[in-house]
């Protein structure tokens, strides 16, 4: 039975100088941008970071039953600015175009809750960070902001955000960790087990990794 795993990109990042369980996830959702914002790419990645450090280092939110208003905080903070279709649609490849509507639409669901699921698990490890921001890139619709993590004992970790406009809002479709690309990394696997098996079961597996 092929196998599924959402940590293979972390391990691909630890073995590049970064050793923290569930990183990727993290920062895949700490610096998303929020929506409806004035200014360019770089100032609402900021404002989201904002935000999303406020909510994890609040003191009241630590105890297993107060982790489920914390996730649903951050999941109100972070949805709006990720375009999880485009997302979806980059990491499925050729095989997003053989899928029904229905079935496209599902996956985009569990797509975004699997990452979802997997950063709420480890954000709670990661409350002191420090972001710099280093450099935006931006070509008409397009736009790039790449960052810089800092922490104390560990490695400093590059960050590149790929963001486009959508309905004049900037949104994140793709994110560049150590030059490892998220959509890339979980093409490579999705094809792989479709590859080895079939559509249905990369679905099986994914819903199984969020029970």
């Amino acid at each position: 039975m092929p196998q599924f795993s959402a940590s293979t990109a972390i391990r691909m990042i630890q073995q590049r100088r970064v050793a923290a369980g569930g990183l990727l996830f993290l920062f895949f959702c700490i610096l998303l941008p929020a929506p409806s914002r004035a200014g360019g790419p770089t100032e609402q990645v900021r404002a989201t970071v904002d935000k999303v450090l406020t909510i994890v280092r609040n003191p009241n939110l630590k105890s297993v039953a107060q982790k489920k208003d914390l996730r649903a905080q951050l999941a109100e903070v972070i949805s709006p600015g990720f375009d999880f279709p485009e997302m979806a649609k980059r990491s499925l490849g050729p095989h997003w175009g053989r899928r029904t509507a229905e079935e496209q639409r599902e996956f985009v669901q569990i797509f975004a809750g699997l990452l979802g699921r997997s950063y709420a698990q480890n954000i709670e490890y990661y409350t002191s960070q420090t972001v710099l921001y280093t450099r935006e890139v931006e070509d008409k619709n397009y736009a790039q902001v790449d960052t810089k993590i800092v922490t104390e004992n560990r490695a400093d970790v590059s960050i590149n955000y790929k963001l486009h406009s959508v309905n004049k809002e900037w949104k994140v479709y793709d994110l560049v960790i150590e030059d490892i690309s998220v959509v890339n990394n979980y093409r490579s696997q999705f094809d792989r087990i479709i590859a080895q098996s079939s559509f249905e079961e990369l679905v099986r597996v994914m819903k199984e990794k969020q029970s």
